[in-house]
């Protein structure tokens, strides 16, 4: 079932599950004025659909030992599509790397960093980022506390109703 358009209904299934990915389909259902069988296969052609790409559990990195985010803009030698695509395809490899964004401007990539500790991370700077091919340079900002977190889009849904989610 391919959707090109999404209906109301459909983006309050997408805000719901954005905001509460353990909801029930009972209460998906129910908050978007439908029956629980046609909401399970709406949620299922928006994920075959690829409006939703997975689910996650939000972990407290602190809680788990990860007390250091550094975030890296990073310049490689050369931006040949090649070149780029083996740094991309490196950093998958990197576990304490958690996201990478390719960027227009004066730097090629900026990277998310977790780390337990500050060697940890100097450690991975020295020998892994730095030391990779095609690095030209490394710009690091250390991360001291995160203000606003908000993983997804903001769904407009008609019980927002200012585009606001």
């Amino acid at each position: 079932m391919q959707r090109v358009k999404l209906d109301e209904i459909d983006r309050r299934i997408l805000h719901d599950l954005q905001e509460n990915g353990r909801i029930t389909n009972v209460e998906l259902a129910k908050n978007a004025g439908i029956s629980a069988p046609p909401c399970l296969r709406r949620v299922r052609a928006l994920e075959e659909t690829g409006y939703i790409q997975g689910y996650h559990a939000q972990l407290n990195s602190e809680n788990l030992g990860f007390g250091v985010t550094v975030f890296a803009l990073v310049g490689l030698q050369s931006q040949a599509e090649v070149d780029l695509s083996a740094f991309e395809e490196r950093v998958t490899a990197w576990p304490l790397v958690r996201e990478c964004y390719m960027l227009a401007g004066e730097n090629d990539f900026i990277l998310k960093v977790v780390a337990k500790d500050w060697d940890t991370y100097q450690h991975f700077l020295t020998h892994e980022l730095t030391a990779a091919p095609n690095v030209a340079h490394v710009k690091t900002s250390l991360g001291i506390r995160v203000s606003k977190y908000l993983p997804g889009v903001p769904v407009e849904t008609n019980a927002t109703g200012n585009g606001e989610v």
